[in-house]
């Protein structure tokens, strides 16, 4: 069934999608976000809060998850840059 919004029809929660991007979440994260909770065998709003801080992981730690998320130019970003380049994907 095809979806009639701007976003198309990969998202899989709409209404979920529509209030982050409100919120001022990126569109990424919106669609992450709204995807996973469309999924029963994902939990979003009870997995998180587990994870340290990041001022407490390690530089190839955060280069690791810079990495998983696609980020680029993370081989030249000191820690404090991946920090907030993870903070703000």
């Amino acid at each position: 069934m095809a979806q009639s919004n701007s976003h198309g029809t990969s998202i899989k929660n709409s209404d979920t999608y529509e209030a982050l991007r409100e919120d001022g979440a990126s569109k990424e994260k919106a669609a992450r976000i709204a995807n996973a909770q469309a999924n029963d065998s994902q939990k979003p709003s009870v997995k998180g809060g587990k994870a340290s801080p990041y001022e407490n992981w390690t530089k190839d730690e955060l280069y690791e998850r810079a990495q998983e998320l696609g980020i680029d130019g993370r081989s030249a970003m000191t820690k404090g840059e991946l920090i907030e380049v993870l903070r703000n994907s």
